[in-house]
């Protein structure tokens, strides 16, 4: 069982990582979704997986299951909605502005510009 939850997570990480180097903005959202969901797993399987206990310590009950990866995992997946809420709201309204969901990265930064000749030089063009 914990081999099959083990590579369960495993796929879930790789899925969201990939989905997140993508450069559009719905692949991005869904990327950190199935990270939240093997985070999530992860966080659940750490109180260990117990079957028929109660997350309680009781007098008449044999054992009991560790409450702290549940009160975690049920705060983690309200603080997932949340974040996914505002992210999906943000895609939207980008997609609303510029008609596409492409992340540009120009990689124009101030120090590109350090390397060109001071004169105004260029380098030549194809010469055909």
């Amino acid at each position: 069982m914990e081999l099959l939850v083990a590579s369960a997570i495993g796929v879930m990480t790789a899925s969201g990582i990939y989905l997140i180097l993508r450069l559009r903005a719905f692949p991005v959202i869904l990327g950190l979704s199935m990270l939240t969901y093997a985070v999530n797993t992860f966080l659940f399987v750490t109180g260990r997986l117990v079957v028929n206990r109660p997350p309680i310590l009781s007098p008449e009950a044999a054992g009991y299951t560790d409450p702290l990866p549940q009160a975690l995992v049920l705060t983690a997946i309200v603080i997932s909605f949340g974040m996914t809420a505002v992210t999906v709201m943000m895609a939207l309204g980008a997609f609303l502005e510029t008609g596409d969901d492409r992340i540009e990265m120009t990689g124009e930064d101030e120090g590109e510009d350090e390397g060109t000749a001071g004169d105004g030089a260029r380098a030549p063009e194809d010469a055909r």
